[in-house]
């Protein structure tokens, strides 16, 4: 699937340049092709962090890089959308958010697949393990076990234990399975009551969240759904008055209460030197599956003011960054 609109869309967000090949980096006749597949836009300082990573390894766009672009306007479409970035005789195909992940995949066990997604990869079939995930199939996921229970404790700490029922917006993939089931267990620790509203694609935001009406705060897991469509989603959570704890920071950015979750430009520029070690002949399955280094707490006290909430001294302190 070509579509000429969604390409100027995508070509407008990523804000494509071509830049001179960084000093030092070794030239190659060798033009290398990525297939960079996603369910919708990336925030543009994803995919930026990306092509700064590449072209610090000697990769630079328009001399001997080409990137491909499958980017899925509903998650139905990314099977068949990966199957047309393999037509175009890719070296990689890069699978960029948790939805893209199993389409990438399923549709190739030749060409190698570089993930970056908010999954358990062992636990969605992924991988077999993060050391040595076997393979055509290596990445970057953004999770700890036990993260999602990190994020209903700041809840529970954001509004001073005033905290009785959670509603959690998950998406009806493996990948959210196993954050459901812990979000669970988090919950019955705390005495918290859980509301689980599956979201099957972004028709079904309004609704999730008018059904999430008067749940002390929503737990929005992280999924590429939701990041094309942040701003909608802060919108409807402050129309319902909702607190909103996202998993990274672009979200807050775009209206979210708070955010805990690892720093995705990093992850994006991290995964070149996966890129660049597979087209120097690495197998991908050799490659340990990497994990973030740190979690960041970021606030938007913008947000909180419109919320007519006060954020606890000891979360401020916390923070690593505040938004205003």
């Amino acid at each position: 699937m070509r579509s000429t609109a969604i390409g100027r869309v995508v070509t407008l967000v990523l804000g494509l340049l071509v830049i001179p090949l960084a000093a030092g980096a070794q030239q190659s006749d060798k033009i290398y092709r990525i297939g960079f597949l996603r369910l919708g836009p990336p925030p543009a300082t994803w995919f930026e962090n990306l092509q700064a990573g590449l072209r610090e390894l000697g990769y630079v766009e328009g001399q001997n890089l080409v990137f491909e672009y499958g980017i899925a306007e509903t998650p139905a479409q990314l099977p068949e959308i990966a199957a047309d970035l393999l037509r175009r005789k890719i070296d990689v195909l890069f699978a960029s958010g948790t939805p893209s992940v199993l389409p990438a995949r399923n549709a190739t066990n030749t060409i190698p697949v570089v993930f970056v997604a908010s999954i358990d990869p062992i636990a969605s079939g992924v991988v077999q393990s993060l050391a040595r995930p076997g393979g055509n199939v290596t990445g970057l996921t953004s999770m700890y076990a036990d993260v999602i229970g990190k994020r209903i404790e700041l809840l529970q700490e954001l509004l001073s234990r005033k905290l009785t029922r959670v509603a959690v917006l998950a998406r009806d993939h493996p990948g959210h399975v196993k954050y459901v089931r812990e979000a669970k267990v988090a919950a019955r620790a705390l005495g918290v009551s859980l509301q689980v509203l599956i979201v099957r694609d972004a028709r079904e935001l309004d609704d999730a969240f008018s059904a999430a009406r008067g749940a002390s705060a929503v737990l929005q897991l992280d999924d590429a759904l939701f990041t094309s469509h942040r701003i909608r989603v802060a919108e409807l959570a402050l129309k319902y008055r909702l607190p909103a704890m996202v998993g990274h920071r672009e979200l807050v950015e775009a209206g979210g209460l708070v955010a805990y979750g690892a720093h995705y430009p990093y992850l994006y520029r991290r995964s070149a030197s996966l890129v660049d070690k597979i087209l120097k002949g690495t197998k991908p399955g050799n490659l340990p599956v990497e994990q973030p280094p740190k979690f960041e707490l970021v606030l938007n006290l913008r947000t909180a003011k419109e919320l007519g909430l006060t954020i606890p001294p000891s979360l401020l302190s916390e923070a690593d960054e505040l938004i205003e």
